[in-house]
């Protein structure tokens, strides 16, 4: 499937993400995986978190996996994130599900 960048459609590489809402998909290999914290959000909830390292043969990016994801990878596994929200950190890109993406092994 084609995407047009501006809008993120369809299948891309790690390098054409960009800020915002991700309305397609990427693949990847999880290189790097961190140890899940326990957080809290701004409602009181305590929630699972790990950073991990999704790379692909154009770049690499920072993963979020929250709660029930950070126990169902681990490094070497090859993934893809459909519809996910990429956000920035401290001049890192940050890519994550979001509300309503998914992150599922392949």
């Amino acid at each position: 499937m084609p995407y047009h960048k501006k809008w993120m459609v369809g299948r891309m590489k790690i390098s054409e993400i960009k800020v915002g809402a991700m309305n397609g998909e990427v693949t990847g290999e999880i290189i790097d995986l961190e140890n899940a914290r326990e957080v809290m959000n701004k409602y009181g909830v305590k929630m699972k978190v790990a950073t991990a390292t999704l790379k692909d043969d154009s770049g690499e990016i920072k993963l979020t996996l929250w709660n029930e994801d950070t126990a169902k990878f681990k490094v070497g596994d090859k993934v893809k994130v459909s519809n996910g929200w990429v956000s920035e950190f401290k001049g890192t890109k940050q890519l994550s599900s979001g509300k309503g993406g998914k992150i599922e092994k392949v």
